[in-house]
């Protein structure tokens, strides 16, 4: 190693060092909110997709709902809409909350949805940022269901 690299080499270990406590720290997570947050939107959930009772359950959306999925519009009113028509197409349409989860403002959740027994459905993670009782944001990311997968474990 070149001699000025020596020196050098120390001293920025112990500023990278010397950051790693602040960079490591955060604020103190609110475990009781958090998990107000996780009810709220598992409730709403099972209201909406499941009962298809969409007024009802869009009473904890935000009016300025924004919506990451590019096929369903932003807003609270074009949301319901957006899925008053589907559950009228499709009637038999479930999500099965198979797990969820949080970390400060978000909910995490996995779903498995379907449209009928037959159906194999698809593996959903619905995220949603929840500010005030309210469920403000949410990002999807969806994988339909195989027929044959390349290893013996499931989705769920």
């Amino acid at each position: 190693m070149k001699p000025f690299l020596k020196t050098l080499f120390p001293a920025a270990l112990l500023v990278a060092a010397a950051a790693l406590p602040a960079f490591a720290q955060s604020a103190p997570r609110d475990l009781a909110q958090e998990e107000a947050n996780r009810k709220l939107v598992v409730e709403f959930y099972d209201l909406f997709f499941n009962k298809h009772e969409t007024e009802k359950a869009a009473a904890v959306v935000a009016d300025d709902y924004k919506q990451h999925n590019p096929q369903v519009p932003d807003g609270k009113t074009p949301f319901v809409s957006f899925f008053n028509g589907f559950f009228k197409d499709n009637p038999d349409s479930r999500a099965r909350i198979v797990r969820s989860a949080t970390d400060g403002d978000l909910v995490w959740i996995h779903v498995q949805s379907t449209n009928g027994a037959e159906d194999r459905g698809q593996a959903v993670v619905d995220i949603f940022r929840v500010t005030d009782g309210k469920i403000v944001e949410h990002w999807d990311v969806i994988q339909d269901v195989p027929e044959q997968a390349a290893n013996e474990n499931t989705m769920f």
